[in-house]
């Protein structure tokens, strides 16, 4: 039999298998785990435990208990797609992703405290524009609780902050240590111009980012009353406005490569209640959006000459002694602004991505037949092979698996039938040039 026969042979069998495989699929596995109380490392029995099906938004599947040895199990019926965890512990939620195919999961979950005493700002950056008789703010908190042991801290202050007179606030987003951005709410206190978030530090980091508005007339003084310790405060404005600190041995100014046409001036190791107050004037705005900061920083960072002196202060010019200021904290900066940016709600994807190429093109359904030609290039993907043979092999392989990934699509109502028949017609006609090109 030659190698097309042989290659037909082995996809039919594979084609025969799908429904199957499918079958077995829809009809439901288990996914299991464990919830760990990571402050006194025991089971965090009677913890309630929820299986959340991202398959279609956040929908609640099924709901369980942490038994007396720290386990949990769920029956899935919903399919392969992905799916997420969540623990309750002392009216807190922790998160877990469960990807498609995984059968086990850890969370942990941590006492709760109205007051945890090693919290620190690691972070404090304001970034400032200003035109039309409006100046807009972004402010990025990125919090740290290191305690130990490691407890969450709750309360109806739970973070507390000022803004300026006059300021309104647009929109505020949180984040929990590795998780994804969600809403939140900035409430006004007592006191005029203070404001406070109801939102768990759990330990590690968590980021506060909120955007306000303040009406402007081309001179406001601004003061940032800090309420925590932090390691820097720092204030971003475009060079086309001025700025000017009430103690200009404050601040110090310091060169982003990645954004030139702004202004970077940073306060280091301040205190609560230190007066940081500072004057701008002047309108502008800053041209690169904070993705492409994030990316330009990155790249630059990525293409930084082998044998570089890496020392603090050693991307900026002649290596020195003296600590560069945002050397330690950048990507929190840079890349906070990009992630933080993105407006609301736990961002999931249908589906995640497969090693292949053409795996990959299958998380747009509705796009397939113009993503197929990722698949015709298997090397943008895989390292470089040296024959047409082993990249038609390549390509037969990833073929295999996206008409799996349909099938799977076509059975859970995933795609439409329109769909399904655009995206099977472009895998025969890939498939019969990758035929050809083998035999």
């Amino acid at each position: 039999m030659n190698k097309p026969a042989k290659s037909l042979a082995s996809l039919a069998i594979l084609l025969l298998s799908l429904a199957s495989l499918v079958a077995a699929q829809e009809a439901g596995s288990s996914l299991s785990g464990t919830v760990t109380n990571g402050t006194n490392g025991k089971p965090a029995v009677g913890d309630a435990v929820i299986l959340i099906n991202l398959s279609n938004g956040m929908e609640v599947a099924a709901n369980t208990k942490v038994d007396s040895s720290g386990k949990f199990s769920f029956k899935l019926t919903g399919g392969a797609g992905p799916h997420l965890i969540r623990a309750v512990h002392q009216g807190v939620t922790y998160h877990q992703m469960a990807p498609p195919g995984t059968n086990s999961v850890e969370v942990q979950v941590y006492d709760v405290a109205t007051k945890v005493t090693d919290l620190s700002v690691t972070a404090d950056v304001i970034r400032f524009q200003a035109d039309k008789g409006t100046m807009q703010g972004v402010r990025l908190f990125v919090v740290n609780n290191t305690s130990s042991p490691a407890k969450t801290q709750m309360n109806d202050h739970n973070f507390e902050f000022y803004l300026p007179p006059g300021a309104k606030v647009e929109q505020l987003q949180a984040r929990a240590p590795n998780g994804q951005p969600i809403s939140a709410e900035a409430v006004p206190q007592a006191e005029k111009n203070r404001y406070a978030i109801a939102f768990p530090l759990r330990p590690g980091e968590t980021q506060f980012q909120l955007e306000f508005t303040l009406p402007y007339s081309g001179e406001i003084k601004i003061d940032p009353k800090p309420l925590y310790p932090s390691e820097h405060l720092v204030v971003v404005l475009p060079k086309t406005m001025q700025f000017k600190a009430a103690n200009p041995s404050s601040f110090q100014t310091v060169q982003n490569p990645g954004q030139g046409d702004s202004i970077v001036e940073v306060a280091q190791q301040t205190k609560p209640g230190q007066s940081l107050g500072f004057t701008l004037k002047g309108n502008g705005v800053i041209a690169e959006s904070p993705g492409e900061t994030a990316s330009g920083a990155a790249q630059q960072q990525d293409q930084q000459p082998q044998g570089r002196d890496n020392r603090p202060g050693g991307g900026l010019g002649p290596p020195t002694d003296a600590p560069d200021a945002l050397q330690k904290y950048r990507w929190p900066i840079l890349l906070g602004f990009a992630v933080l940016l993105a407006i609301g709600g736990w961002v999931v994807t249908k589906r995640q991505p497969v090693t292949s190429v053409a795996a990959t093109s299958a998380a747009k359904p509705g796009a397939a037949s113009s993503d197929y030609s990722a698949a015709l290039h298997p090397t943008a993907a895989a390292p470089a092979t040296s024959t047409p043979v082993a990249r038609s092999s390549m390509l037969l392989e990833a073929l295999k698996e996206e008409m799996f990934q349909l099938e799977v699509e076509r059975k859970q109502g995933k795609i439409t039938p329109a769909d399904y028949e655009k995206a099977r017609a472009a895998l025969d006609q890939t498939l019969d040039r990758a035929l050809k090109r083998q035999g």
